[in-house]
């Protein structure tokens, strides 16, 4: 076997007759495949022993030689050799064929490959290897050509009238000396003298010719190698046979397609054998092409071979292809051993990486270890002692179970993985039942919930994959979101609630006003009923001597709520004191106002002061994020822990519930929806008489009840007790919104129709009222889309994901500076007055490539070359900056990949990046992951004539990924100059926008009904649009530069997600936006090696260019070309990555023939061959280091135990104290 760890790189090429027979045990002669009778395989036949090895481990066919001591002998009497029965994998053999055929993939597929190297038309092949004509293969001195074509007739008139002067042949035969009679060499130089004067067709033509033949030079194969002598026939374990119940056999497809060549062609080597009729040898030839086409790829030519029930059998072509093929099903998607699948169930006791685990399933997924541990402490002799004792559930295997799980972390995974925190790391605990017990604050990194959804879980085994799991992967690491770097772990729910109702502050609570001297004292006071949660009382501020108070606000009395007291106790101890919830009090500590003067009175301070608002979800996710900035993993993850256990603890005791009494009736509604009715009266009647148009009153009505329905929701709001434990419950963010509340208590409104045009009829009963019949059947059409729309949206989302994993799977992060002296310059993303993308977002985490100035001081805030943080980015953005040049992907001079300095800060950890991310894998499941959050629909303009739909949501981003023409074009000025006239053409409803430049004036003609974006006389420059729409980028980047056109790419993507509430980092579309612009197209090669037509890789062009400029040649002319991202998938330097993407045979093809080498660079054609994968821990930088063993024990990672974690706790030392 190859050691997959010790090859570099990967060739494919066409296989030889004799290469062929080397790689074969032996022919394969009969199309038998077993004995019914006895069972075992046939002499001779598909799944000969002596061929392919024995069936049985160590023991020949007759049983002479059993046991392993007779390794590698062959048997006297049968011939077998006395070997492992795994061989009968990998042994191939051979079937030696009467006459030639031809190999379907190279004269079928598009372009025709055996076409091109002939220069025969696909139709003129396939009429001569089917033996509907001859083909002059030797025209000697007649007047006929070479490769001419014969009908019968013709054939038979020319041998009449010249006899044996030239020679004609039929079939694969005859395109085998075809192809052995083509000189290579010749035939290149012959086309590149051609190419110097040919044009249009002829050249194109040319060209391809070209590029084939100077493959196969390259490559070294030689064309007559697409036609087969010799078959090679697959191992006979990878085509098995198994006997089903009833006594019948099921077998591989491909067992029927070997028989069906082997029966032809011994039929065929009989006939000739017996000298018989050249019409019958011919039509058994046609009949052993068919069979051999049918065995390579069934269906391409024709009707496919069919089996029983008309079921087209499945060749080797198909078991390649798709996701149940040979690549996507078992080399990219291996099923492993140590893994387990189980229902989940809520653990809210757990710490953050913990889980908790079923012992039966512990017991199975640790065994190995288990039998280790029980040897090696002597309890057994040997492991099968020990598989029986785990069996017999022994009590002493129950104490080592413990001890064997114990730091030993497990992998679970929740499908579908959208991004890479779908698979995260735990410390298992052993739970009694079935269900596998999950931690809940990781519920929004999975998206689980406990409705009965499944998980899988897989068991690290060596020290190095338990030590990567350990430090990269455990739970308490994936606190931030790769995607926009923000808490992706935050408390949702009932944690929520708790932490909302604790900080709530009411007026006149019992005990308002009272000042303790510390937590401990309001504790005791709280305990004994003076005073409850909400009150607001005085605490003094010397009781937090690690606090960072103002020297002025030290030794003073400071306001806040018992809540809040508590709420601050779980926070670090040097950490803000936490009174509102703003991010000025998170980042420069509690307000002056909140502290009393020397001798201020309490009651009077609070008489005339406000109670503070209570912590809703979107503050305690900034408090996560502002822990984290300050002290990372460990203190963040105990934190949320504390945060978890508090908030369920007291939303057990704000006992907050829902009754139909909580949902109020709304004296002022029917009044609101009877004015409505009188101004939808009155637009009828306007609509009647004329003076407005059908769909100015369909507007005008669905304004009319949207501003109902809205005035509804204000009188609500304005009505709304914040104890209402509904209004807590949308207010807090824990659980629905404010529209949920509207429709409980006020009225549903205005609903979709199936088209998703909004219906004119409004529901105006609300479900405390209960609806009425045709409410209810309006209400349903809503109900109904959303269902169906999510369904699409998955499948949608999915497959885009899996395209932009595609492309960019091989972008990693490669090395620390690439020395590009080119930036972006980058400004605030808008779409009118609309902010989209402001530039703090852009600036944050990236390396500045020039200093940034003061524009009213000129004073530096920045300098070159450095990573901006959060306080930099503010100071740019207080300085009223308005443009920053930035690293970027765009310009980054990295061969496959993108160095640290380009890419900036990594966002899963908030720190600098380190080489051997994989960042383009990471920056694909950032786009994909929210693509089902993105709508479906296409978004109407508002009835403005001729005027197309905007395509928006996912369709828009899948529009701009894969280069389509965009719906609604925008059409741009290829000039820069002025806008001189804009005349109207009523005859054809157009209109001409001429715009004239320095050098050139030009005329656009455009649809009358468009929105223009320019007027006469307007400036305007090249590359901008004339009308509104979208700019296609193809076009863009024919009239403008490279980095305009990424930039343009970069905001449009980003329009789409941000304007649906999504955020999103700008670098991760910049590497997908690069991926798709990295390729030239050759205009002129110069003195260069490469094609005129040619796609290159731009670092390969540059490369060339570089060469023939140093040797003093004229170098090659290109032009940049975007492709989609299905198309840049495919034109990969690795043909294993393209073959497991897409059109796996077409790919094969072309590799084959070119003699492609596949460099092994990106993770993909890693994981097909199990190479370890070049990223992380994988690279070849981290590879040398070997684990050592040290006599340290590592400490139980995670926390640091902070005194009284919880109430719980406090009332535990409080009690114990009195």
């Amino acid at each position: 076997m190859i050691d997959v760890n010790n090859f570099e790189s990967m060739e494919i090429g066409l296989a030889a007759p004799n290469k062929i027979r080397s790689w074969s045990f032996g022919e394969v002669k009969k199309p038998e495949t077993i004995n019914y009778r006895t069972l075992k395989p046939e002499k001779d036949g598909l799944f000969d022993e002596r061929i392919f090895g024995p069936t049985k481990d160590y023991e020949c066919a007759c049983g002479k030689y059993k046991r392993q001591r007779f390794k590698g002998r062959v048997c006297d009497r049968c011939g077998v050799e006395v070997t492992s029965s795994k061989v009968r994998r990998e042994r191939m053999g051979h079937i030696e064929l009467a006459a030639p055929v031809t190999h379907i993939w190279y004269f079928k597929g598009i372009p025709s490959r055996m076409g091109l190297v002939l220069d025969m038309s696909p139709r003129s092949l396939e009429e001569v290897i089917y033996f509907a004509s001859y083909v002059v293969v030797d025209a000697g001195d007649t007047p006929l050509e070479k490769k001419q074509l014969l009908s019968e007739a013709d054939y038979r008139e020319k041998k009449a009238e010249y006899g044996d002067r030239f020679e004609a042949q039929m079939g694969a035969e005859a395109i085998k000396r075809l192809l052995e009679d083509v000189d290579l060499e010749k035939e290149t130089a012959e086309l590149k003298a051609v190419l110097k004067e040919a044009t249009g067709q002829k050249r194109t033509r040319a060209v391809r010719r070209l590029d084939i033949l100077e493959a196969f030079l390259k490559a070294g194969n030689n064309p007559a190698w697409m036609v087969m002598d010799v078959l090679p026939v697959m191992p006979p374990d990878l085509r098995p046979m198994v006997q089903l119940e009833g006594g019948r056999f099921a077998t591989s497809d491909l067992n029927d397609l070997y028989r069906r060549v082997i029966n032809r062609n011994n039929r065929l080597k009989r006939l000739l054998e017996i000298n018989a009729p050249g019409i019958i040898v011919q039509n058994e030839k046609r009949m052993l092409q068919e069979a051999a086409d049918a065995l390579i790829d069934n269906g391409r030519r024709g009707r496919p071979v069919t089996g029983p029930g008309n079921r087209p059998l499945k060749s080797l072509s198909h078991l390649l292809k798709g996701k149940q093929g040979r690549f996507r099903q078992n080399l990219l998607g291996k099923r492993v051993d140590y893994s387990g699948r189980s229902v989940i169930d809520v653990g809210p006791s757990m710490k953050m990486n913990q889980m908790g685990l079923p012992v039966p399933m512990a017991m199975e997924l640790f065994k190995p270890f288990i039998i280790h541990e029980l040897t090696k402490r002597e309890l057994v002799n040997n492991p099968k002692a020990a598989r029986r004792m785990i069996d017999n559930r022994d009590e002493v295997v129950f104490d080592v179970l413990e001890d064997v799980i114990k730091e030993h972390p497990v992998l679970l995974n929740r499908a579908p993985t959208l991004h890479r925190l779908g698979i995260q790391a735990f410390e298992p605990i052993l739970v009694s039942g079935k269900a596998m017990r999950l931690h809940p604050l990781v519920c929004a990194a999975y998206n689980a919930d406990f409705d009965g959804d499944q998980m899988a879980i897989h068991v690290p085994l060596s020290a190095e994959a338990q030590a990567e799991a350990r430090l990269l992967m455990l739970a308490a690491h994936h606190i931030l979101s790769p995607r926009d770097g923000e808490p992706i772990v935050a408390p949702s729910q009932d944690m929520v609630i708790g932490n909302y109702y604790m900080t709530i502050e009411d007026k006149a609570r019992e005990g308002e006003g009272m000042i303790f001297k510390d937590l401990n004292e309001a504790m005791l006071a709280y305990k004994n009923g003076y005073v409850s949660l909400q009150t607001r009382v005085g605490v003094q501020t010397s009781s937090y001597p690690n606090k960072p108070f103002t020297d002025e606000q030290r030794g003073r009395i400071m306001v806040t709520s018992v809540g809040k007291l508590f709420f601050n106790n779980i926070m670090p101890e040097d950490y803000v004191y936490i009174n509102e919830p703003t991010m000025d009090n998170l980042t420069n500590g509690v307000p002056d106002k909140y502290f009393l003067d020397k001798g201020e009175d309490i009651h009077d301070y609070l008489e005339n002061t406000p109670v503070v608002a209570p912590f809703k979800v979107g503050f305690l996710s900034s408090i996560i994020a502002e822990v984290y900035k300050k002290y990372k993993v460990t203190v963040t993850s105990q934190l949320l822990d504390d945060m978890k256990d508090l908030g369920y603890y007291e939303s057990t005791i704000s006992g907050v519930t829902v009754g139909i009494t909580d949902v109020t009736d709304l004296k002022e509604k029917p009044g609101i929806i009877e004015e409505a009715h009188k101004q939808v009266a009155l637009i009828t009647k306007q609509f009647r008489r004329g003076l407005i148009t059908d769909s100015e009153r369909y507007d005008r009505v669905i304004g009319v009840w949207n501003d109902a329905k809205d005035a509804v929701q204000d009188k609500l709001i304005e009505h709304m007790d914040i104890h209402n434990p509904i209004n807590m419950m949308s207010d807090s963010g824990a659980r629905g919104n404010i529209s949920n509340f509207t429709q409980l208590a006020g009225m549903r409104g205005l609903m979709a129709s199936p088209s998703g045009k909004i219906m004119e009829l409004p529901v105006i009963s609300n479900f405390r009222e209960g609806l009425s019949v045709l409410e209810m059947f309006l209400s349903s059409h809503g109900a109904r889309k959303g269902m169906t729309d999510t369904a699409l949206k998955t499948a949608n989302s999915g497959y885009l994901t899996r395209r932009l994993v595609d492309v960019s799977q091989d972008v990693i992060v490669r090395e620390e500076d690439c020395g590009t002296d080119r930036g972006l310059d980058v400004t605030a993303i808008t779409n009118g007055d609309e902010m989209i993308e402001p530039l703090y977002d852009r600036v944050l985490g990236r390396y500045t490539m020039k200093s940034v100035f003061d524009p009213q001081t000129g004073e530096k805030i920045v300098d070159k070359n450095v990573l901006v943080d959060e306080a930099m980015a503010q100071a740019i953005v207080d300085a009223g900056v308005e443009k920053v040049t930035i690293r970027t992907a765009f310009t980054c001079n990295t061969d496959h990949g993108v160095c640290e300095r380009c890419y900036g800060r990594n966002a899963a950890t908030g720190d600098q990046v380190e080489a051997g991310e994989a960042i383009g894998t990471v920056a694909a499941q950032s786009i994909g992951e929210p693509g089902t959050q993105l709508t479906l629909r296409n978004f109407h303009t508002g009835g403005v004539a001729g005027n197309d739909d905007i395509t928006q949501g996912l369709p828009r981003i899948v529009e701009i990924v894969e280069a389509r023409n965009p719906k609604g074009k925008a059409v741009i000025s290829e000039v820069t100059g002025t806008i001189v006239s804009i005349e109207e053409n009523p005859a054809d409803q157009t209109k001409d926008v001429t715009v004239k430049g320095d050098a050139d004036t030009r005329t656009y003609t455009l649809p009358m009904a468009t929105r223009m974006k320019v007027a006469e006389g307007d400036e305007i420059r090249r590359g901008f649009p004339l009308n509104e729409g979208s700019v296609d980028p193809k076009e863009l980047i024919r009239v403008r530069d490279v980095l305009s056109t990424e930039t343009y790419m970069l905001a449009e993507i980003q329009k789409v997600y941000r304007m649906q509430g999504i955020d999103l980092l700008d670098k991760h579309v910049e590497i997908m936006v690069r991926q798709m612009i990295r390729k030239v197209r050759v205009m002129d090669p110069g003195d260069t090696d490469v094609l005129p037509g040619q796609l290159m890789d731009i670092n390969q062009f540059r490369d060339a260019n570089y060469k023939t400029l140093v040797e003093g040649g004229v170098p090659a002319t290109a032009r940049p070309v975007i492709l989609g991202i299905t198309k840049a998938a495919l034109e990969t330097n690795s043909f294993l990555s393209a073959a497991s993407f897409q059109e796996t045979t077409r790919v094969l093809t072309d590799a084959a023939i070119r003699g492609k080498n596949d460099p092994l660079v990106g993770l993909k054609e890693n994981v097909i061959i199990g190479k370890i994968i070049p990223a992380g821990t994988g690279m070849g930088t981290y590879r040398g280091i070997k684990p050592r063993e040290v006599s340290v024990r590592t400490p139980e990672p995670g926390y640091e135990v902070t005194p009284a974690t919880s109430i719980r706790e406090m009332e535990t030392q409080l009690n114990d104290e009195q």
